[in-house]
C-alpha cells in the first residue's frame, strides 16, 4: 500500500525534517506515528498526501510514485485518501453538513444522499444539531470532530490523521478511535500521528517512532516506547 525508501525532506535553508526514512505499510494496517513535537510526524503525512514532495527518495502509494505523477494524478490519488488535519481546514462559508459532505460532492454524489450520510456521521460524533452552523461558531474540539467526519464520509482506502484527538476529551477521543477502528476493520489503511501515549498503549497496535526526522523504533506492540 505504502512504500517509502530513503526519504529525505529538507526545508530552506537547511532544516532536515526527515532523514533517510524507510517504511512499508500493508493495505489494512493501522499504524501510529509517534514522537515529540518537531519529530517529523506532520511532514511525513504531508508527503503521503502529496502536499509536499520529498527532497530525495521514493514515496509510493498504491503502486504510484508520487514524484513521477502529475497534478491530475495527485488529485485522483487524494480522492482515495481521507485526511484529518491538525488545523481542521474547514470551509468557513459553508455549513458544517456541507463541509462533511464535501468529498461526496467532488465525487458527484446526489445532494440528498450527501445530506443523509453527513447527518448520520454528525450524529455518531454528537453534532447532529450543528449541521446548519458555520464552522467558526464551533469550538476547536467540535471543529476537529467535523474534520474527522469529513475524512470518513467517502469511505477512503487510506486515512491520514494528524493529532486527531488533540482538542478532545477522553470520552470523545474514544468515540473517534472507535470510528477509525471501524473503518480499519472494513479494510481501510489508517495512519495516525500522535504523541498521546495513553491511547497508543491502550490500543496496542503497530507504532513507528520518529525522533528528529529519523525512525528510531518500529514496534508491533508499543510497550517498548516509554
Amino acid at each position: 500500500m505504502i512504500h517509502l525508501h530513503n526519504v529525505y525532506k529538507t526545508y530552506p535553508p537547511d532544516q532536515n525534517a526527515l532523514k533517510g526514512l524507510d517504511l512499508d505499510v500493508k493495505a489494512g494496517d493501522f499504524i501510529f506515528i509517534a514522537g515529540a513535537s518537531g519529530a517529523g510526524k506532520s511532514t511525513l503525512l504531508k508527503l503521503l498526501f502529496g502536499a509536499e514532495t520529498p527532497s530525495k527518495g521514493e514515496v509510493v502509494i498504491g503502486g504510484r510514485n508520487l514524484s513521477s505523477i502529475d497534478r491530475d494524478g495527485i488529485a485522483h490519488l487524494r480522492r482515495e485518501i481521507g485526511v484529518i488535519f491538525q488545523d481542521y481546514k474547514l470551509l468557513p462559508r459553508r455549513t458544517v453538513a456541507d463541509n462533511v459532505a464535501f468529498g461526496l460532492e467532488v465525487l458527484g454524489i446526489k445532494e440528498s444522499e450527501r445530506k443523509r450520510l453527513a447527518l448520520s456521521l454528525l450524529k455518531s460524533i454528537g453534532l447532529e444539531d450543528r449541521g446548519d452552523a458555520l464552522p467558526l461558531t464551533l469550538s476547536g474540539g467540535e471543529q476537529q470532530r467535523v474534520s474527522i467526519a469529513r475524512a470518513l464520509i467517502h469511505q477512503p482506502r487510506l486515512i491520514l490523521a494528524d493529532e486527531p484527538t488533540g482538542n478532545l476529551d477522553p470520552d470523545m477521543t474514544r468515540v473517534v478511535f472507535d470510528l477509525l477502528l471501524e473503518a480499519n476493520a472494513a479494510g481501510v489503511t489508517v495512519l495516525v500521528a500522535t504523541h498521546n501515549l495513553a491511547i497508543i498503549e491502550e490500543l496496542n497496535l503497530r507504532t513507528v517512532v520518529l525522533d528528529r526526522g529519523k525512525i528510531i523504533g518500529d514496534f508491533q506492540s508499543p510497550r517498548g516506547i516509554a
